[in-house]
């Protein structure tokens, strides 16, 4: 049975009478969902206790920039103005994309991005954070559920491997696959002026590149390659100093001499995570914990962000009544998420692929990567990238 702190034992489950205390809320992890989310529920129910563990110390994080796709940080303007205004004069933003295959540019003007440096957007949040009264403490590993009894709400924001998660992962419905496709996340000190995609083969096989700065001076560049291509090259016994040195290589032309820097820049296989259910009990997930969208999008931060939204916004629908906060938060939330994710694995899918599109036209290639989410209307892309849909009617591809 569900109660609340400072609830009798007569009070309904979940359920706070008028005039008692309000939730006791315990948040796991100090990433991007769930600083927003202890933020935005302190501010609009101060009353509430809010306390936030983070294993990690505060200023360590993995990765580089984080990329916003379209209108960067639009989705708050409207609700959360002041965070709007911190973050966004933080970020660097462009109008065009590029895509290089072997050489070969083709522009994709009015498909805009926005990117911030990882580490300095959680620094901005955690100010956020701060201006509340929100506990917020780092360093502070929770091994088990048992730690922190009493908590009338518990906040899995604790990524991938939540242990949030894992404590029920039967209840909550876990699926977890992975995709083939090996990729490393590096950054560069090379400035780039627009996100491109840069295709490159090699006698071991093809590579490509995601590469966009995400601060005046730094970039982020993601390397993925097929898991035969990864083989071949020996890229999976090669020492780190080697394997960055390798892809220097591949890239040389791209990176003009700049190097490659790492942070835990390992190989990995995107992980593509489910859940039937969203809460367990007093137990809910935001963010990397609950689902993963391909970075190929550039939506997963923003997806964690606007879960942190809805749950928050739930809990004020249902103030005295957790259980139907948690399920009114996965009623509403699910279906927009579903097509974001459905569209992320729909771009993953390509990618798995991307070599076999590298025979393609530069021009017919560029049709393939933008229509690959199955979400291009092509009305609106004449509008927004009116020259890239000009080139391409005249070419005879559209």
């Amino acid at each position: 049975m569900l109660r609340l702190a400072g609830i009798p034992a007569a009070a309904p489950p979940g359920r706070l009478r008028h005039g008692e205390p309000h939730m006791n809320v315990v948040v796991i992890g100090a990433g991007p969902a769930g600083l927003y989310f202890s933020y935005l529920l302190k501010r609009r129910q101060p009353s509430a206790r809010v306390r936030v563990f983070e294993q990690n110390p505060a200023g360590a994080t993995f990765g580089f920039g984080v990329v916003f796709s379209d209108r960067a940080l639009e989705f708050l303007k409207g609700d959360d103005p002041e965070t709007y205004a911190l973050i966004t004069p933080a970020m660097e933003s462009w109008s065009d994309m590029t895509l290089d295959l072997c050489g070969e540019v083709v522009t994709l003007d009015g498909v805009g991005f926005s990117a911030v440096g990882r580490l300095r957007l959680l620094q901005l949040l955690q100010q956020r954070v701060e201006s509340t009264r929100v506990e917020l403490e780092f360093s502070h590993g929770v091994r088990s559920l048992a730690e922190i009894e009493g908590a009338d709400l518990i906040v899995g924001a604790d990524g991938l491997n939540s242990m949030v998660r894992q404590s029920a992962e039967r209840d909550f419905g876990t699926s977890i696959r992975y995709l083939d496709n090996r990729f490393a996340w590096y950054g560069t000190t090379r400035r780039f002026e627009s996100l491109t995609q840069t295709f490159r083969r090699t006698p071991q096989g093809c590579f490509n590149a995601h590469h966009y700065r995400y601060a005046p001076a730094m970039s982020t560049f993601i390397v993925e390659t097929d898991a035969r291509t990864w083989e071949r090259a020996g890229l999976e016994k090669m020492p780190p100093d080697e394997s960055r040195a390798f892809l220097e290589s591949v890239f040389a032309d791209t990176l003009q001499g700049c190097p490659l820097v790492s942070n835990n820049s390992m190989w990995r296989r995107f992980p593509v995570l489910a859940n039937a259910r969203w809460s367990a009990g007093r137990r809910v997930l935001l963010g990397d914990a609950l689902h993963t969208a391909h970075f190929s999008i550039g939506s997963g931060t923003r997806l964690a962000m606007e879960d942190a939204i809805e749950l928050v916004a739930a809990l004020e629908r249902h103030p005295d009544d957790v259980p139907a906060a948690l399920a009114d938060y996965e009623r509403t939330r699910r279906p927009v998420l579903a097509t974001l994710v459905e569209a992320a694995n729909a771009s993953a899918g390509w990618y798995e692929n991307f070599a076999q599109h590298m025979a393609l036209r530069p021009l017919d290639f560029a049709v393939s990567y933008i229509t690959r989410s199955g979400r291009v209307d092509f009305d609106r892309l004449a509008r927004v990238a009116p020259r890239f849909v000009a080139a391409c009617r005249a070419a005879g591809v559209l």
